[in-house]
């Protein structure tokens, strides 16, 4: 190889190196402005009502329901749940496709300013896996919800049987 077809090889590796540092610059670039929003929110701008979760017999799985409302001018992401009474705890969406309801896993959830996110039958749900204790309807179960600028809000979920529109009127604001 001649050294002048070493030399071009070199340019053009180069280049390429230059252009994949830039867009690896431009990536981290985005996502530490996106993630700023969240470091500046107020924490008392999330309001958490309706929260509830539909008890079922014999260790099955429970679907948690409630309202997440922002009423700041910040955006938030929940990113995460977790209780002492379950051994997992995580997001699910019910989605009808071709007349079939699917549920799928949700890693976050966003919450833009001045709006709301109901996690209803059909919808956004919390998926609790193996309980860790007996549960029965009226029972009180605190559910921890982790949003991706490290804060957290503790939520009473009341457990009972029936459907969404007998939810309690509960509301917690953190």
């Amino acid at each position: 190889m001649r050294s002048s077809d070493v030399a071009g090889h070199c340019r053009t590796f180069a280049v390429i190196l230059l252009v994949l540092a830039s867009i690896a610059s431009r990536a981290g670039a985005s996502d530490i402005t996106a993630g700023s929003s969240d470091i500046k929110a107020d924490p008392s701008d999330i309001k958490v009502t309706e929260a509830w979760i539909r008890w079922l017999p014999a260790n099955l799985p429970g679907a948690g329901y409630m309202t997440l409302t922002n009423t700041g001018n910040a955006t938030y992401a929940l990113v995460g749940a977790s209780s002492a009474d379950y051994a997992e705890v995580s997001f699910h969406q019910t989605r009808n496709r071709g007349g079939m309801n699917e549920m799928t896993p949700v890693d976050r959830i966003v919450l833009k300013a001045l709006s709301s996110v109901r996690f209803a039958e059909g919808g956004y749900h919390l998926m609790l896996l193996q309980p860790r204790r007996a549960l029965h309807p009226g029972d009180s179960v605190m559910v921890m919800l982790r949003f991706g600028d490290g804060q957290t809000i503790t939520v009473p979920f009341l457990m009972r049987t029936g459907s969404e529109t007998d939810a309690p009127p509960a509301t917690l604001s953190r």
